[in-house]
This record gives structure tokens, sequence and C-alpha cells, in this order.
């Protein structure tokens, strides 16, 4: 346990190992329900932070929390241990921190409106091309005026002075339909009355909190409470993609690692591209495709590899394919695509064994040293030295307020913004105004993240220049609402400025 070159997956015909210097190729863990998905991510989990790798997964169903105590060796899983050669398996847990985007479960986790864009906040609000094309003008206007969005009713403060001074903007910026405008308040105000306006704030997500490591050099594993998050697959979706976009954009370029900086665990991910326009599946397969030289490996968690499009699953080189059942013609075709994208083993027939797998059994290739597949093997899964199942809420609130983060995000900030800004401001009077220039110069220059009660960070996020200060939440903030226009674009993320180029 540890020893090995890789994180331990299970045994087929041979042990079968995911190679470290090659997570970052990315990874799928597919089959329906009940077949133990969710055991094979917590495994997985298990041992890239075994070696030292941070890792990130949303919790959909609550099962995962388990993963912060040691288990109760039970008799099947040490009889399992035994058969698959796991000499030193025992119950062991892993440094956890909880987040939640309602604050409930875990640590609030919070962005920007800034942050997320237009592209994504227009996803998020469900707006047509014609209400998009307002939101950008929206945006436009703030980023020209120096106006920070930082939450909903920034957005909301924004998007009625941009209606009442639409005949003063038109000449610059284009009509603005107050109809558009109308609709997308709508979508403002159904996304509060789901919970919504909780994502949005400061002080904002720090990533470099994301990808500690405990004493021990065991890597943090960040649990995201998404159980009630599910009840809004839009809001779960949207946030989890701009979490990706986040990484791509802000870790610098580190090329091919000894091991990743972070595992970044996508689960129900058929809600990421349900419904999603060409042009934003083409970001997302540009991210997907890119952020392995920033050292992030994406694995994506569904029932069916067709939920997956083929320019996606495509860079999927780490595969688990537990059991599909064929009852429709969908299923049928989804048994013969998980099938052709193994690497054949002229031992099995692929397509036959997928539907006869057992619980805890899989169909796995990884990637070998070459960077080519293995050939795919039937192997039994190891079992996990956490704890099976969710802990309690005592335990839960144990761990919260015992991490190492407690109370930075606790307590929300509301400085003045966008709402404040528009208060006292009319349109002939913005455009008397520069816009104020001194926070332009905190671009993104030291970010040295403070080590807390020994939960260290990668080398890489510690030296001068990466990242943001102390004061990193409330900077970036402001550095990403104020600045030139190529700041703006580039902070602003690959999913929203990129695309309108």
């Amino acid at each position: 346990m540890g020893t090995e070159p890789g994180v331990f997956v299970g045994k087929g015909a041979v042990p079968i190992v995911l190679n470290l210097g090659l997570a970052n190729r990315h990874g799928l863990i597919a089959g329906a329900t009940g077949t133990g998905k969710t055991v094979t991510l917590q495994v997985l989990a298990e041992g890239f932070s075994r070696h030292g790798v941070p890792v990130f997964m949303a919790d959909v169903k609550g099962d995962l929390s388990g993963i912060s105590k040691p288990g109760g060796s039970k008799p099947k899983l040490v009889e399992r241990a035994k058969k698959l050669g796991m000499q030193n398996y025992g119950p062991e847990a892993f440094p956890t921190v909880f987040w939640d985007i309602f604050g409930e479960q875990g640590h609030p986790i919070r962005t920007t409106i800034s942050d997320m864009g237009p592209l994504l906040a227009a996803q998020l609000l469900e707006l047509n091309e014609i209400q998009e094309g307002v939101l950008n003008i929206a945006f436009k206007v703030a980023d020209d005026n120096g106006l920070l969005l930082l939450d909903l009713k920034d957005l909301r403060s924004l998007l009625n002075f941009v209606s009442e001074n639409a005949k003063e903007l038109m000449e610059t910026y284009g009509n603005v339909s107050k109809t558009s405008v109308a609709a997308i308040l709508r979508g403002i105000l159904s996304l509060e009355q789901q919970g919504g306006e909780k994502l949005f704030g400061e002080p904002a997500l720090v990533l470099a909190d994301l990808m500690r490591t405990d004493s021990k050099g065991y890597g943090v594993v960040n649990v995201l409470a998404a159980d009630k998050l599910m009840d809004n697959p839009r809001l779960y979706a949207t946030f989890m993609l701009w979490l990706m976009s986040e990484l791509f954009e802000e870790l610098p370029e580190v090329g091919d690692l000894e091991k990743p900086l972070l595992v970044f665990f996508f689960d129900e991910a058929h809600l990421l591209f349900d419904e999603a326009p060409k042009a934003l599946l083409d970001r997302i397969e540009k991210v997907v495709r890119l952020v392995r030289s920033k050292g992030v490996g994406i694995y994506f968690i569904s029932q069916n590899p067709l939920d997956i499009p083929d320019t996606i699953l495509g860079q999927l080189g780490n595969r688990v394919q537990h059991a599909l059942r064929a009852f429709t013609p969908r299923d049928e075709k989804a048994v013969r695509t998980a099938a052709q994208t193994f690497r054949q083993n002229p031992k099995i027939d692929t397509a036959v064994v997928i539907t006869e797998l057992k619980v805890g059994e899989a169909l796995v290739s990884t990637l070998e040293p070459s960077g080519a597949p293995s050939i795919v093997q039937r192997a039994l899964i190891a079992p996990p030295s956490s704890r099976i199942g969710p802990i309690t809420p005592q335990e839960r609130r144990q761990e919260i307020n015992s991490s190492p983060l407690f109370g930075k995000y606790e307590d929300a900030i509301d400085r003045e913004s966008a709402y404040e800004q528009l208060k006292s401001r009319s349109i002939r009077t913005m455009q008397r105004e520069e816009p104020e220039t001194e926070t332009r110069t905190q671009t993104r220059t030291g970010y040295e993240p403070q080590r807390q009660q020994g939960w260290g960070l990668p080398d890489i996020l510690t030296g001068s220049g990466k990242r943001d200060s102390v004061l990193e939440a409330m900077a970036k903030s402001a550095a990403r609402s104020i600045g030139s226009s190529i700041g703006r674009q580039i902070v602003r993320g690959i999913l929203g400025s990129i695309l309108k180029k």
C-alpha cells in the first residue's frame, strides 16, 4: 500500500496499476447503477492521496464522505485484499476537506460573476442567443466602466442600468432589448429561488486551497457536497465546468510531471454535455485536451460511455468499465461502443464480458509507460481502506471545524461593487469618468498561499509569481473586474471571452 509505482486499481491476469506519470491523460469510470463505480472512484482517490496527489470530487449521493474515516476491515473486504495480494491492507482515513456551495455540509465555495464570465452565466441562466448577446453587452459595459461584478445583485443592478440607458448605450454597444433584459432578470430570480445566489460573492475560492498535502505527504481529498446541488443539474454542471476552466486558466504550464498536481473527478458527467451548444462543446474539448499540460487529470464518471462526446472520449486514456445492461437498442450500442474503445484482449470477448461483470468487477485498461493503452483485462477492483458509505452529520461537523481552512470562507464579504457604484452614477457621469486604475496593477502576481497547520502545497505553487497573496480572493476579484481590455480577456477565462473572437 503506497509502495507501488502508481495507483493500484485491481488485479486480472496480472496486477493493474495506474501510472502516476500518465494520470494526467485523463480517464473514464463507467457502468450501470449499482455496479461499483462509486467504490472504484473511492479506491482511485485513496491511491492518488497516498502518492501525494490532491483530489477534487463531487459527492452526489453522500457516499464519498466516508473517505475521511478508516474502514471497518469487513471480512469480505479483507478476503478480497488477500486474494489481490494486498499484504498491508488495513483501515485508513485520508485527509479530507468538505466543500458546499450552500455552506451547510462544508466550507462555502464561491466565485464572482466576473470570474464566471458571460458564456457560463448564459448557460446557467438558460438564455437564448439574443439574450446572451445582451448579457455580453452588459459585461462589456461593466468592464469599460470599472464596475465590479461580484454577486447576483451586482448583475441585476447592471442589467437595470443598461436597460434604463439603452438609448445612450446603443451607439457604442448595440441594441439592448428590454424584453431580453427582463428575461435575464427572470432567470436570475429563478436561480435565487433555488439557492444559486450562494455560489456568487467573496471571499472567492483560491485554487491553491484545493491542492494541499497533509503532514504525512498525503494529498488532500476535496469533497463537494452535491446531493442538494443535484436538484439544480445546470448549476452543478456549470460550477464544475467553471472550476475545470479555472484550473486550465490559472495553473502554469508544467509539461509532463512525475505525478499530477491535481486529479479532478467529474461525476454525473452527462450533465456537462446535455443540451450544450456546439460552441461550448468545442471549448470543453479544448480545455480537456490542454489542461493535462497544466498537471491536471480529469476523470469522467457516467453510467454510459455514450454520454461522453467522441472527441472527448478519445482523450480519456485510463478506463474502468463496470457492467452494462443491454435491454434496449441504445444499451446494445453502448456495449459495442465501450468494447470498441479498448485495446482488445484475444483471450476475452469484451462485448460479452461487459454484460457479465459482477459487482466489484470491471474491464480495465490503463496507459503503459510508452503512452499506449494496455490490453483490456477483466479485473477484480481493490477494496477501499476508508469507510464505505457516508459519515454522520456529527463526524462531518468535526471534520469541518478541524479543517485548516475553517474560518477562511465561512463569513461572506460584501464590499462596494456594481450595486453600490450604480446607485449614484448616471450614464453621462460614467462617460466623463475614467475607470479607476489603482487596482489594475494587481494582476496575477505574488501568488504565495499560506501553509496552514502542516498542510502544504505543491512546490510549483509555492514559488514567487505563481499565485495570489494572503488577500488573494479579493485582489483576484478586483483584478478580474477592473483591468485593461487585454487583461480582461485573459482573466475572464477561455470559456468566458475567447469564444466570441
